[in-house]
C-alpha cells in the first residue's frame, strides 16, 4: 500500500462533471486549505496479495454481521439499538422474510502490514459510489491503462438487480431521494442506481421521497399520478423512517410494499452492532474492542454516537490526541470503541470504504484526511493495482 502524486487530467473537472459528479463541496487539506473533494493528483496503489486479503477480510466481517443481525433478532436486543418499540416486530419479521438487499460499504482501518479492521457497516444509505464504480475506473483508463483496479461494482450491482426483479411485487420499482440534500449527491447516486436497475431490464421510476403520497382509504403508498407504488428503494436512514409519523406508515405497508434497502438493515448501520460484533467474535482480528454506552476495559477509545453520519459527535480519548466533534446526534446513546488512529501517509490518513453488493465483496473507495476523524472534509482519491 503507497501513496502516489501525479498530474491531474487536462479538464478533469469538466470529465467528472460529465460523468455524473456535480456535487462535491471542497475537501480539506493540511492547515484547513481547501482541496477538491475528488482529487485525482493523488492515488494509492495495492499489490494483489493486498487487495485479495482485504476481499477475503471484507466477505469475513460481511457474514459476521449477518450472523450478528440473527443473534439481535432471535435474542430480542432491539433497545441496545435505540429502536423504537412499535418497530421491533417489523425488523424481525423483515429478516425472517430475507426481505431482498442491494449493497453497502464498510469503512476500515488497513495500513497494508495486517488484517482490515472493521470501524463501521453503512449497509443502508451508503453513498461515495458514483466516485468508487464509475469515476475512479475512467481515472485509471486515462492514466495507468495497463493497471487493475478492485472494482467491479457496475457489474455487480447490475447483476444483483437483475436476481431482484423477480422478487419486486409490481412491474415498477420507485428510486427515491430527499430534496433536503442540498448537495445534490443522494440525488446522482440515486440516480447511478436506478441506472443500474435498468441496464438489469427493472422499470424504474424517479421520485423525490417527499413526493411520496399516502392514500388512506387504500391504505398504500402512491406516486404524484396517484398510481400504487409497490417496490420502493430509499435513499433515507430508516432510523429517519422509523421516528417519523409518515414513516409508521412504512411499517404497516410491509410486505405488500417492497422497500429497498429492507428494514433489517437498519440493525447493520447502527455502531451499537460493533459491540454486539465484538461480544460474539471477541479477539477476531478484523475486529477492534467495542462496548455499548460505556468504555469498559479500553483506556484509549473513540465514542461514537449509534446513529452518527460523517463524523460528527465523536469524541476521542488518547494522550495526546484528545479531539471532539459537533453534531446533533447522541441522544441515542453512545458506542465505545478501541481507539486506533488511521495509517498516515504523507500527513493524509486514509479510511477504505470496501463495499459488498448482495453478499460478494466488490471493489473499494478510499476518502482521506488531515485528521483523526474521517469527515465531511474528506477527499476521494482513486487507486489502482500495478501490473
Amino acid at each position: 500500500m503507497r501513496r502516489h502524486r501525479g498530474e491531474p487530467r487536462a479538464g478533469w473537472e469538466d470529465t467528472v462533471r460529465e460523468q455524473g459528479m456535480v456535487y462535491g463541496s471542497p475537501g480539506r487539506g493540511q492547515g484547513g486549505v481547501a482541496r477538491p473533494y475528488w482529487d485525482e493528483s493523488v492515488h494509492y496503489s495495492f499489490s494483489m496479495d493486498e487487495i485479495l486479503s482485504l476481499e477475503a477480510d471484507v466477505e469475513v466481517l460481511h457474514s459476521m454481521c449477518l450472523e450478528a443481525v440473527d443473534h439481535v433478532v432471535t435474542a430480542e436486543r432491539f433497545r441496545d439499538f435505540a429502536l423504537p418499540e412499535y418497530a421491533w416486530e417489523g425488523v424481525a419479521a423483515s429478516w425472517r422474510r430475507s426481505d431482498p438487499h442491494v449493497y453497502g460499504r464498510f469503512d476500515l482501518r488497513y495500513d497494508g502490514s495486517g488484517p482490515a479492521q472493521m470501524l463501521e457497516y453503512n449497509a443502508d444509505t451508503p453513498t461515495t459510489l458514483l466516485e468508487a464504480s464509475l469515476l475512479q475506473w475512467h481515472w485509471l483508463k486515462d492514466v495507468h491503462p495497463g493497471d487493475d483496479q478492485w472494482n467491479s461494482l457496475h457489474e455487480k450491482l447490475v447483476e444483483r438487480w437483475g436476481e431482484l426483479k423477480a422478487r419486486l411485487p409490481g412491474d415498477d420499482i420507485y428510486f427515491t431521494w430527499s430534496g433536503a440534500d442540498a448537495s445534490g449527491e443522494d440525488h446522482v447516486t440515486v440516480g447511478y442506481l436506478q441506472e443500474t436497475a435498468a441496464e438489469a431490464g427493472l422499470n424504474t421510476v424517479g421520485l423525490a421521497i417527499e413526493d411520496i403520497g399516502w392514500d388512506a382509504a387504500l391504505d398504500r403508498f402512491v406516486d404524484l399520478e396517484e398510481a400504487p407504488m409497490a417496490a420502493v428503494f430509499k435513499l433515507y436512514p430508516w432510523e429517519w423512517v422509523v421516528t417519523d409519523d409518515f414513516g409508521k406508515h412504512v411499517l404497516r405497508s410491509l410486505p405488500e410494499t417492497l422497500w429497498v434497502e429492507p428494514l433489517w438493515k437498519t440493525l447493520l448501520s447502527n455502531k451499537a452492532l460493533l459491540a454486539v460484533l465484538w461480544e460474539m467474535y471477541p479477539g477476531h482480528p478484523n475486529l477492534l474492542p467495542a462496548f455499548l454506552d460505556q468504555p469498559g476495559l479500553l483506556t484509549e477509545y473513540v465514542r461514537k454516537p449509534r446513529l452518527g453520519r460523517e463524523g460528527a459527535n465523536v469524541t476521542i480519548v488518547a494522550p495526546g490526541m484528545e479531539h471532539e466533534t459537533g453534531g446533533v446526534y447522541g441522544e441515542e446513546g453512545f458506542v465505545y470503541q478501541l481507539f486506533a488512529p488511521l495509517p498516515e501517509f504523507d500527513g493524509f490518513r486514509p479510511a477504505l470504504g470496501a463495499w459488498v453488493v448482495g453478499d460478494t465483496a466488490a471493489g473499494l473507495g478510499i476518502r482521506e484526511t488531515v485528521g483523526l476523524v474521517t469527515d465531511d472534509g474528506a477527499a476521494f482519491v482513486p487507486h489502482r493495482i500495478p501490473e
